[in-house]
């Protein structure tokens, strides 16, 4: 044979048992794998326990990157010799490798030797899951004995423009959930004695255990007894009935920072529903609608107003009033101002949030023509028409 030449003998077709190319990539041949799987499975009705150890060979083989570049060099041969199918993967064989590309993390199985081994099925979760009934990839549950904290809520609120500008304190009537105040948040009625959970003797977990075609399954569960504390009340609660939680209406102080705009939110720390166990409350979010104004309007943090004048006071100049929303203010306006000019009053707009800067009023001059002339009006623009020119 000469040397650089390469022959591979493949007797089995990987590639064409999960249906893929060649040039496919690991999440093609995952995702390939995993769809053959839920139909060719042993204890699916129509199931193909042939052709479901076919596409786990495939599988096992094309699924890691080293054992796929030997495959694609010297095909099947390479692994020849190994029992099951070329790959020595027996069904307790299967489940060890299930451990081994999860990290040994999981249930626990019955071998098919006696011996027990750790799976977290992963990928393979929703396969298993839905054959044997206990989903989420056979995960265990994780207990919620812990200080749990409330739910976050949500309000909306409408203030005025003014409001917006100050800021405002105020309170508002709430509906919430807070701490139960008869048994200060244990759900158990004052004077009853809290005893360990008989069902899960304390450990807040139960187990249950399934027979299934890899041995006997074992799923732990948050205990429905005493919902994970691992202790009971002999009496529960009479107000908020076992629960440490009550419905209420509160009445809660909030406070808007001055310079809000429509459609911001403010977060009130721990104003939210009241934890579980012990917990800390949730926040209270509030989104906030500011109104419009009849005079004013806004642009970032600067006010902006038309102001009107006559005619005889942009030709001639004058000293007008503007309201801000800080108070009246005197503006000078120069001989000869034009119509939509725009004036600057420094530090009369919307204060910056938690800042003591502040935006300016803008002031934009809309110069008033009158509709009708009095015949002495009329003489008057004629002699200073033919004094000024036609463009007058």
């Amino acid at each position: 044979m000469h040397s650089g030449i390469r022959i591979a003998f493949m007797s089995k077709d990987y590639y064409k048992s999960l249906g893929v190319e060649k040039s496919a990539n690991q999440d093609e041949i995952k995702k390939a794998f995993r769809k053959k799987a839920h139909v060719h499975h042993p204890d699916k009705e129509n199931g193909d326990e042939a052709k479901f150890k076919e596409i786990n060979e495939a599988y096992q083989i094309l699924g890691d990157e080293a054992k796929r570049k030997q495959y694609d060099q010297y095909g099947d041969s390479a692994f020849s010799g190994q029992g099951f199918g070329g790959t020595g993967m027996g069904w307790d064989d299967f489940v060890r490798q299930a451990q081994s590309a999860q990290g040994g993390q999981g249930q626990g199985f019955g071998g098919g030797q006696g011996q027990r081994v750790n799976v977290d099925f992963g990928d393979l979760g929703d396969i298993f899951g839905e054959m044997f009934g206990f989903g989420g990839g056979g995960r265990r549950h994780q207990s919620q004995a812990g200080p749990q904290q409330g739910e976050s809520m949500e309000i909306e609120l409408s203030i005025e423009f003014e409001e917006a500008v100050f800021g405002l304190e105020k309170t508002i009537r709430l509906g919430r959930i807070t701490k139960c105040e008869k048994c200060n948040g244990n759900g158990a009625e004052p004077g009853t004695k809290i005893s360990q959970c008989k069902k899960c003797n304390g450990q807040g977990q139960v187990t249950q255990t399934r027979q299934t075609m890899l041995g006997t399954f074992q799923q732990a569960s948050v205990c429905p007894e005493c919902n994970g504390e691992g202790k009971k009340a002999e009496k529960s609660c009479s107000d908020c009935d076992g629960q440490g939680r009550v419905q209420v209406n509160d009445d809660v102080k909030i406070k808007i920072p001055a310079g809000i705009n429509n459609g911001q939110t403010v977060r009130m720390s721990q104003l939210g529903n009241a934890g579980t166990k012990g917990g800390p409350n949730g926040d209270l979010y509030i989104h906030v609608r500011v109104k419009d104004h009849k005079r004013y309007e806004r642009n970032e943090f600067d006010i902006v107003t038309a102001e009107p004048i006559a005619v005889s006071q942009a030709v001639l100049g004058d000293t007008i009033q503007v309201e801000t929303v800080h108070g009246a203010v005197k503006l000078k306006i120069p001989a000869g101002t034009q119509p939509s000019t725009k004036f600057k009053l420094r530090g009369k707009g919307v204060p910056h949030i938690q800042s003591a800067s502040k935006g300016d009023h803008i002031v934009i001059i809309d110069v008033k023509i009158p509709k009708k002339l009095s015949r002495k009006e009329k003489s008057l623009f004629e002699e200073l028409k033919e004094e000024k020119g036609s463009w007058f």
